[in-house]
């Protein structure tokens, strides 16, 4: 028995009576689970979660503590608004923090709630109950473009910036045109303005057609009675620049113009100056000049420094003990370099230039990239008169004092050969101004000429030019823009070059250029050539490689090649003997520098090849100049060593000039046979120089 009373009690008890939190938790949980089933989108969520199975077992381990039920009792309060439909794995759980939904699921819940506008809006929430978080709508940016690079000015239009408007409006000449020239009539010629003598002296010189550069020069500077004239003071002339192709009859363009004028001169006056880069191309011009000129009595003179200072004085000035305002000269045409030319305006007395009609500068590119002192500055000054303003007290205190010092002057004008720009300046008279005074100006017209004319509008400023006229000679363009495409060409540095010219280049390595050189002097017949390096030193070394290379290769073949060397290095009487050595054909091969490569005309070249690469296309083109003159044939040969052949290409294709230049192939077989004289030329070359440090 007092087991049986100790035993605990095996019989069940009743159910558990649920607490009524815990029964309006539930009922509000119900209620909470239909109005899901009812919001559209969440019909197909019909299964309970596991959390609402565990809170509707009923079962006292699940009763919630005191906290949970007032939280309970506060969730009842709360109702999802029911225009949000949000998926059923994101619904708030009993008794949960609120999560953060997605962005994308925001979107979709804003997507639905767009697409039904039957939804009612929801009631107002009370101010203590949590705030639902509302659908956060997508941010509208302002579209913008994509950055890109602005486009470029073509390169028509950056060429014209900053140019004379003269220039841009140049005149275009093509290179096949000619006039031919009839010697049977004494008058003068319309279309020429050449008289009926010049016409004839040119034919004895088998000259019976004028090249396109002389048919556009030559009219225009003889063309009416006015353009004439010595002095036109109170009319100046208008300036002329002309760039056309080497060989083209740029000297005698400007040459037959000259002697035309200046033959009806009475009284001996330096009236026309000719400005050029080389003594060897003041000899070549003063020839021209002279063959010309023959029978009309102009005196022509050079000055180059190659005689004394003083014998050049003697040969420019008449009068040199007592000074003379309007100059004392022995010559009408002066041909000379900058710099002995400033050392005449220096150091001459009465070397004046006053009277000067034409200023010629020739390879204007060249004299104008050199200062030489700032001659073009000086030359300039000494051709234009002071002001009058300037120069009255001047001339009054010069009168005053001629008076005092020479009684016989005293009373009476001495001209003393001014010329009309400078009459105010005259001694013993003084300068009155009066409202019917007209302003002198000077008479000199200046002529600027070259194949590579220069388009630096700085240097054209420079030259202080009167109304200038341009006249370029280019071949003629298909388009309907052919004058200014013509232009352009010529501003963009695309320069003409003769057109009977055929031109090639070798690419080759530098251990064997010598023996290319070789090659094509004994195989393909390159001889009556110059041959161009990049200075003096190497001249030389390639005359005496050449001598050993014949005197090697003519023992077997017993044909042998002269070649001299051409160079600053040489003194001058030196450096013309050579040059008429060339001339007669004594010498095949005239090795030198850039020194030849401007304006020197040898009839019988018909090579030229650059052994060396030139630095900039304004060289290569005077270089390939020297041949196919005046019409005919000739060659141009480049070596470029293999190194070199990209800046050569790209130099060639920025000109335009790419698809006229061949390339000539060499194989290792053309030149075997030539390989022995050659390892021997180079084995003596070396032991000379050995012998000579």
């Amino acid at each position: 028995m007092a087991q049986t009373a100790a035993a605990p009690s095996l019989t069940p008890q009743g159910p558990k009576t649920k607490t009524k939190a815990k029964k309006r938790y539930l009922k509000a949980k119900k209620d909470r689970r239909k109005k899901r089933k009812a919001l559209p989108g969440t019909a197909h969520r019909t299964e309970p979660t596991r959390r609402d199975e565990e809170d509707e077992s009923g079962s006292d381990e699940a009763q919630p503590s005191g906290s949970e039920s007032e939280g309970a009792s506060a969730a009842e309060q709360v109702e999802a608004p029911p225009e949000i439909a949000l998926p059923a794995k994101h619904a708030q759980r009993d008794g949960e923090r609120p999560k953060k939904r997605r962005k994308i699921d925001t979107e979709e819940a804003d997507a639905r709630h767009a697409s039904s506008p039957e939804v009612a809006e929801p009631p107002a929430q009370s101010s203590g109950a949590p705030r639902p978080r509302s659908a956060t709508p997508p941010v509208a940016l302002p579209a913008f473009p994509q950055p890109r690079k602005p486009e470029a000015p073509s390169k028509s239009v950056l060429a014209l910036q900053g140019l004379d408007k003269a220039l841009i409006e140049a005149e275009v000449v093509d290179p096949a045109t000619t006039v031919p020239l009839d010697a049977a009539k004494d008058a003068q010629d319309e279309r020429t303005g050449l008289s009926g003598k010049m016409r004839r002296r040119l034919q004895d010189l088998g000259i019976t057609e004028l090249f396109a550069v002389q048919t556009a020069v030559v009219p225009l500077l003889l063309s009416s009675p006015r353009s004439r004239a010595l002095y036109r003071h109170y009319d100046p002339p208008e300036d002329l620049c002309v760039s056309a192709p080497t060989g083209s009859g740029k000297t005698l363009a400007y040459v037959l113009p000259i002697v035309e004028i200046l033959s009806s001169r009475v009284v001996t006056r330096l009236r026309a100056l000719v400005v050029l880069p080389t003594r060897d191309l003041v000899v070549q011009v003063r020839e021209t000049f002279e063959a010309i000129a023959k029978g009309r009595g102009l005196k022509i003179g050079t000055a180059t420094g190659q005689h004394s200072f003083a014998h050049e004085q003697a040969q420019l000035v008449a009068e040199r003990n007592e000074e003379v305002q309007g100059g004392s000269s022995k010559v009408d045409i002066l041909m000379c370099t900058p710099g002995r030319l400033i050392d005449h305006l220096n150091g001459t007395p009465n070397f004046s230039l006053q009277h000067l009609r034409f200023l010629v500068i020739d390879e204007a590119d060249r004299l104008l990239a050199q200062s030489f002192q700032d001659w073009l500055a000086q030359v300039l000054a000494a051709t234009r008169p002071p002001r009058a303003s300037d120069d009255s007290e001047t001339s009054l205190s010069s009168e005053l004092a001629t008076a005092s010092i020479d009684p016989v002057v005293r009373g009476r004008p001495h001209p003393d050969a001014l010329s009309p720009a400078f009459l105010h300046l005259l001694r013993g008279v003084h300068y009155v101004r009066t409202d019917y005074d007209e302003k002198k100006e000077p008479s000199c017209q200046k002529l600027l000429f070259s194949a590579t004319l220069t388009r630096d509008p700085a240097k054209i400023a420079a030259l202080g030019l009167r109304q200038p006229k341009y006249i370029v000679v280019q071949s003629p363009k298909t388009s309907a823009a052919s004058k200014e495409e013509g232009v352009l060409d010529f501003v963009m540095e695309k320069f003409t070059m003769p057109a009977t010219l055929t031109e090639h280049m070798v690419v080759c390595e530098s251990s064997v250029k010598p023996l290319m050189l070789f090659h094509l002097v004994h195989a393909r017949g390159v001889t009556n050539a110059l041959v161009f390096t990049k200075s003096a030193e190497s001249t030389a070394r390639l005359v005496r490689l050449f001598e050993f290379f014949e005197s090697a290769h003519s023992d077997s073949q017993g044909r042998r090649i002269v070649a001299r060397a051409y160079s600053s290095d040489l003194a001058p009487g030196e450096r013309k003997s050579i040059l008429e050595q060339f001339k007669s054909q004594d010498v095949q091969l005239l090795v030198c520098s850039d020194l030849i490569s401007r304006g020197i005309d040898i009839s019988h070249v018909s090579h030229v090849v650059s052994y060396d690469v030139p630095v900039d296309f304004r060289k290569y083109v005077h270089r390939a100049g020297r041949t196919a003159r005046a019409g005919r044939a000739g060659d141009a040969w480049t070596l470029v060593e293999e190194q070199e052949a990209r800046y050569f290409k790209t130099m060639l294709k920025e000109a335009d000039h790419l698809d006229k230049v061949k390339r000539v192939r060499v194989a290792d077989a053309d030149v075997e046979p030539l390989k022995p004289a050659y390892e021997v030329a180079l084995a003596r070359l070396k032991e000379s120089y050995a012998r000579s440090s």
